[in-house]
């Protein structure tokens, strides 16, 4: 988003954005929560299982984070919508 857009288009993406962190956070916060209680689980039962979940769900989380924070709302994201922007104006413009 450049600076000079409408401030209602900027202040739309700036909730997304900082509603996606914050779902991530959320996510992230519940998978330290569920994978202790695994790791406790598995302790008293002798067995060392909980690491499959943990990383199944860890790799959907890494996921998750890299969409938010590398597609969405990071820079990456910015460049790529800067150069397709330009691209579509040089379309526009025969001159």
């Amino acid at each position: 988003m450049n600076p000079t857009s409408h401030p209602d288009d900027l202040e739309r993406a700036a909730r997304r954005r900082a509603g996606m962190k914050l779902g991530w956070i959320v996510h992230a916060i519940i998978y330290a929560a569920v994978n202790l209680l695994l790791v406790a689980l598995a302790a008293a039962s002798g067995r060392n299982w909980a690491i499959y979940p943990a990383l199944g769900w860890g790799v959907g989380l890494a996921i998750h984070g890299w969409v938010v924070y590398l597609l969405s709302g990071g820079a990456l994201y910015e460049r790529l919508l800067q150069r397709e922007r330009a691209r579509l104006v040089a379309q526009r413009d025969p001159w």
